[in-house]
């Protein structure tokens, strides 16, 4: 059986992809490509069409396949997130090394290939041993990326407030504060392996939130805006990636460095 959490994990994908081939372009900032590049637009259809067919597989959209479609398809999309880490950001980071939005933006990659190799854990044929250092890598990295996701709430908390819907009790800043404390915590928690499975499943709660909230309203006050679409899209992907982070964490407050003696690991 394929996890539901790596299933969301694989609709995220399809819905950047398909986003993508509506739009022939890239995902704007979170796939930032310059405009200059030499076939760009092909490029994009291209990239979009991998993540949309890579998505159908994790997804279970293969269903006489499963669940040696979904392996596959988590691995392409291992692979197409990490491509636009290092070939999209990196550029970026190259020219920009101090500017923090960048990193912000390597930081959400990040946290789709930590999806990635979740769900490669989860799903593959391997001794306990390599599953559980799989996932281990995956959930610090996911640590770090929560620790730059909560800075940033800090850093640009006025505009991170209007994003936060103005009818909810406390005011927006409060939101926009706590939900970077939140962020925060459930970083030190998968980083220090205490409480690191309820960290993760309170953060895919917490993303799920963010798509009721915060994305989904505003797509459906302009559906023609591209960047709503990509927004919803990519959240839904995080989503996914952090609920499948859960999924493959043991049901233990130990590091998942340190699972049990056959490496196991847990999916919900």
């Amino acid at each position: 059986m394929v996890p539901l959490g790596v299933r969301i994990y694989g609709l995220g994908a399809v819905a950047l992809g398909l986003v993508g081939i509506a739009w022939g372009d890239f995902a704007l900032q979170w796939q930032p490509v310059a405009a200059s590049f030499p076939g760009r637009t092909p490029l994009a259809y291209l990239f979009a069409t991998l993540l949309l067919l890579a998505g159908l597989l994790v997804a279970g959209a293969a269903v006489k396949w499963r669940p040696n479609s979904a392996f596959f398809g988590a691995q392409a999309l291992l692979v197409l997130y990490a491509v636009a880490v290092v070939l999209m950001h990196g550029p970026q980071i190259i020219q920009h090394p101090s500017a923090f939005p960048v990193w912000n933006g390597v930081a959400e990659q990040l946290t789709l290939v930590t999806g990635g190799l979740a769900a490669y854990a989860l799903l593959a044929t391997i001794s306990g041993a390599r599953r559980a250092q799989l996932v281990q890598v995956a959930t610090l990295t996911l640590g770090v990326c929560l620790l730059t996701f909560g800075t940033a709430h800090f850093l640009y908390l006025d505009f991170t407030a209007s994003m936060v819907p103005a009818w909810l009790p406390g005011g927006q800043k409060f939101w926009a504060a706590f939900t970077g404390v939140a962020h925060i915590a459930a970083g030190i928690a998968l980083l220090s392996g205490f409480q690191a499975r309820l960290a993760a499943i309170l953060l895919t709660a917490m993303f799920a939130t963010f798509s009721a909230l915060v994305h989904l309203p505003l797509l459906l006050a302009d559906t023609h805006s591209h960047v709503n679409w990509v927004m919803n899209a990519v959240n839904l992907a995080l989503t996914g990636a952090a609920w499948t982070v859960a999924g493959a964490l043991p049901q233990t407050n130990t590091h998942p460095g340190k699972t049990t003696e056959a490496g196991v690991v847990q999916a919900p």
